[in-house]
This record gives structure tokens, C-alpha cells and sequence, in this order.
């Protein structure tokens, strides 16, 4: 993919890395999201269906033909080794839409790319895709509390999420730039807009107003 600018947006469930990156889509970035090309490609008949019917048997896919993602959720967050044999179907075919995708939004002329990766920190090899990276950062039991109340999930599953994923230490040892989204949401979006005109510095569409 091009070396335009891009910035790697990521945080643990329930950070709000959504809130953010339709912050920044409004501003004028391009957004390319992991989690929407990954239900993508494991809709039914998606790209990634056969293969990982052969990697986890029918049982893992719908009636519909889709990937059983409630099943898989419990079955990957409570083995590694599933996780790793999940991962390892889906994050290079995820990984090669998501740029593609981004080649074809700077095509069109958006100034600089935004990859929203959950697992940006934890997979490693998404730092040489990417300028910067943006943590979306929240503490735990905010985590704990918006994954139970906006994905479903009960409070023992949110807590085997989270202990898959990387510490929040980790994550900030990472970051370049936080966004601490427990603040007033005004506050909030006043940050990211202050980070939306650094990144069009750095992208060489604006003169300089501030540091990141």
C-alpha cells in the first residue's frame, strides 16, 4: 500500500474506539475498520466461510452460513490455541481488504488513513503499517461495564476478553497519542479534533498549528 499517512487506532473492548473514529470520520479521514471487513468476510458466503468451516468444523457456522460468532467468541476466549488457529485464517485476509480498501480512499482523495485494529498492540506487525498510533484509552471496569451493557456479553465473558487482549499498560507503553475517553464527550471531541489537524500536518495538507 502507499506510505501516505496512516494512524493506527486502537483500545480494549469497551474503550469507545468507535466514538473516536466516527469523531475523526466527520473530520475528514478515511476509516478503514477491522472489526466491520472481519464480519464482512465471515457473512454468509463470505470469503473466509470455507476456510474456517475446515479449521473448526460446521458447527462453527450459522444456519445462514455465516460464522456463529457467539459460539466462536466463547470457544476462542477460553483456548489459546483456538484463538491463534482463528486468528491465523483471519487477520492476513482482514489485514490485505483493510489496505487495499485504504489505497482506494486515498485514491479518491482523503487526506490520511485511519486503521481502527483492536488488536493493533497484541498482533505486532501492524506498527510497520502505520505513522502513529492512537490508544483510546478507558480503565477497566469502565471496560468491563460498556462491553456487558453495549455488546451482550455477560460479565465473565468480558473479563475473558479483556484477559486475552493486552494490559492497558501495555497498550499506552504503545501509544503516540491518547485519547482518555472517560472524559465529558465535548472534551473528548475536542481532543480528537486537535489530533485530526496534527495528523493533516503531518499528512502535509496543513501548515503546522501544534505538536502531537
Amino acid at each position: 500500500m502507499s506510505r501516505a499517512f496512516s494512524v493506527g487506532l486502537t483500545g480494549g473492548v469497551g474503550s469507545g474506539k468507535s466514538t473516536v473514529a466516527t469523531m475523526l470520520s466527520r473530520c475528514g479521514a478515511a476509516i478503514i475498520d477491522a472489526d466491520a471487513i472481519a464480519h464482512q468476510l465471515t457473512s454468509s458466503g463470505g470469503p473466509a466461510i470455507e476456510a474456517l468451516r475446515e479449521s473448526f468444523g460446521s458447527d462453527a457456522i450459522a444456519a445462514d452460513g455465516s460464522l456463529d460468532r457467539a459460539r466462536m467468541r466463547d470457544h476462542v476466549f477460553s483456548d489459546s490455541a483456538a484463538r491463534a488457529r482463528l486468528e491465523s485464517v483471519l487477520h492476513p485476509m482482514v489485514g490485505a481488504a483493510m489496505r487495499k480498501r485504504a489505497a482506494d480512499e486515498l485514491a479518491g482523495g482523503l487526506p490520511y488513513v485511519v486503521f481502527v485494529v483492536p488488536l493493533l498492540v497484541e498482533t505486532g506487525n501492524w506498527r510497520r503499517y502505520v505513522d502513529r498510533v492512537l490508544l483510546i484509552d478507558c480503565t477497566n471496569a469502565t471496560q468491563i461495564a460498556r462491553a456487558c451493557a453495549r455488546t451482550g456479553v455477560d460479565e465473565t465473558t468480558a473479563y475473558k476478553i479483556i484477559a486475552a487482549q493486552a494490559t492497558r499498560e501495555q497498550r499506552l507503553a504503545a501509544a503516540d497519542d491518547v485519547v482518555f475517553n472517560e472524559a465529558p464527550l465535548d472534551e473528548v471531541e475536542h481532543r480528537v479534533q486537535r489530533l485530526h489537524r496534527a495528523y493533516l500536518q503531518c499528512a502535509g495538507m496543513e501548515r503546522p498549528r501544534e505538536t502531537l
